[in-house]
Protein backbone atom coordinates (compact mmCIF):
# COMPACT_ATOMS: atom_id res chain seq x y z
CA UNK A 1 0.00 0.00 0.00
CA UNK A 2 0.75 3.54 -0.98
CA UNK A 3 -0.09 6.73 0.22
CA UNK A 4 -0.42 9.89 -1.80
CA UNK A 5 -1.37 13.07 -0.65
CA UNK A 6 -2.15 16.23 -3.20
CA UNK A 7 -0.72 18.81 -0.24
CA UNK A 8 -2.07 21.93 -2.71
CA UNK A 9 -5.67 20.56 -2.07
CA UNK A 10 -5.25 19.32 1.47
CA UNK A 11 -6.83 21.96 3.02
CA UNK A 12 -5.59 20.68 6.86
CA UNK A 13 -8.99 19.28 8.40
CA UNK A 14 -7.03 16.84 9.83
CA UNK A 15 -9.67 14.09 9.74
CA UNK A 16 -6.76 11.73 8.41
CA UNK A 17 -4.87 12.27 11.24
CA UNK A 18 -7.82 11.98 13.65
CA UNK A 19 -8.42 8.38 11.63
CA UNK A 20 -5.11 7.20 11.57
CA UNK A 21 -2.87 8.52 13.60
CA UNK A 22 0.22 6.18 12.50
CA UNK A 23 0.05 7.54 8.90
CA UNK A 24 -0.94 10.83 9.20
CA UNK A 25 0.20 13.35 11.83
CA UNK A 26 -0.17 17.59 11.51
CA UNK A 27 2.66 19.59 11.71
CA UNK A 28 1.53 22.53 13.25
CA UNK A 29 -1.56 24.04 12.15
CA UNK A 30 -1.55 23.11 8.76
CA UNK A 31 1.18 21.48 7.19
CA UNK A 32 0.21 17.42 6.95
CA UNK A 33 2.77 14.82 7.48
CA UNK A 34 2.25 11.40 6.30
CA UNK A 35 3.75 7.96 5.41
CA UNK A 36 3.86 6.59 2.20
CA UNK A 37 4.40 3.33 2.92
CA UNK A 38 2.53 2.38 6.42
CA UNK A 39 2.01 -0.93 6.86
CA UNK A 40 -0.74 -3.46 5.83
CA UNK A 41 -2.04 -3.68 9.48
CA UNK A 42 -3.05 0.26 8.75
CA UNK A 43 -5.05 -0.75 5.95
CA UNK A 44 -8.17 0.00 7.32
CA UNK A 45 -7.57 3.26 8.97
CA UNK A 46 -5.89 4.29 6.10
CA UNK A 47 -8.82 3.70 3.75
CA UNK A 48 -11.19 5.07 6.60
CA UNK A 49 -9.26 8.59 6.68
CA UNK A 50 -8.85 8.47 2.61
CA UNK A 51 -12.65 8.68 2.78
CA UNK A 52 -13.08 11.07 5.05
CA UNK A 53 -11.17 13.76 3.70
CA UNK A 54 -13.65 16.67 3.33
CA UNK A 55 -11.21 17.32 -0.47
CA UNK A 56 -10.44 14.39 -1.06
CA UNK A 57 -7.26 14.72 -1.37
CA UNK A 58 -5.56 11.35 -0.18
CA UNK A 59 -5.01 8.48 -2.79
CA UNK A 60 -4.18 4.98 -1.70
CA UNK A 61 -2.40 2.95 -3.89
CA UNK A 62 -2.09 -0.54 -4.13
CA UNK A 63 1.30 -2.40 -5.24
CA UNK A 64 0.71 -5.52 -7.84
CA UNK A 65 1.16 -8.44 -6.32
CA UNK A 66 3.18 -11.52 -8.47
CA UNK A 67 0.76 -13.76 -9.92
CA UNK A 68 1.18 -16.97 -8.37
CA UNK A 69 2.71 -19.51 -10.72
CA UNK A 70 0.51 -22.86 -10.86
CA UNK A 71 1.76 -25.72 -9.96
CA UNK A 72 3.04 -28.50 -13.05
CA UNK A 73 1.44 -32.05 -12.31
Amino acid sequence: MRIVVDLSRCEGYAQCAFLAPDAFRMHGDEALMYNPSPDDAERDQVLRAAAACPVQAILVEWEARPAQAEASS
